[in-house]
């Protein structure tokens, strides 16, 4: 294939792309942001200090900024107060997970209680799960594994002090 032939592809689907976008605008209130490259939206602004860019966006524009990364809508919340209004009076808004093929398939039908969406069903799986972990059968089954591993965890924690501290 020539590469006339490649650039016209190209151009094509950047044309048909912007022209989809100006007649079919999205719709809804959303919050400022930059201007996002097709396809890839905002990744390129995510160079070697994210936290500083992410940072300098909310300063430019303001607690709350709206950013695609590929076709994923983000939003940048950078205030404690708007944060707390997120998660207590919009807290069902937020509530969802993002629906990835992925998950689709290892989550069976997003029926899995780490992939299913809020709702109803989801609420279910969480309380039959909270039942049979937290149950006392299954703490008492479990108590040897749990000792097992803190005593790990605690030996690993030693083992990394003295390796930094020099002894």
């Amino acid at each position: 294939m020539s590469m006339e032939v490649i650039y016209c592809c190209i151009a094509l689907f950047i044309s048909i792309y912007f022209i989809l976008k100006h007649l079919f605008p999205q719709k809804g209130n959303l919050p400022p942001g930059p201007l996002a490259l097709p396809i890839i939206g905002h990744f390129h602004l995510l160079k070697s200090a994210p936290h500083r860019t992410l940072s300098s966006l909310a300063n430019q524009y303001g607690p709350i900024v709206f950013l695609r990364f590929g076709s994923r809508p983000v939003l940048l919340v950078s205030s404690p107060s708007v944060a707390e209004q997120c998660f207590t009076r919009h807290d069902v808004v937020f509530a969802n997970r993002p629906k990835f093929l992925a998950s689709k398939h290892l989550g069976y039908n997003y029926t899995s209680v780490g992939f299913s969406p809020y709702g109803d069903h989801w609420r279910n799986l969480r309380r039959l799960t909270a039942i049979q972990t937290f149950s006392t059968t299954s703490l008492q089954l479990s108590s040897a594994t749990r000792t097992e591993e803190t005593r790990f965890a605690v030996r690993e924690l030693f083992r990394a002090s003295d390796g930094e501290s020099g002894g």
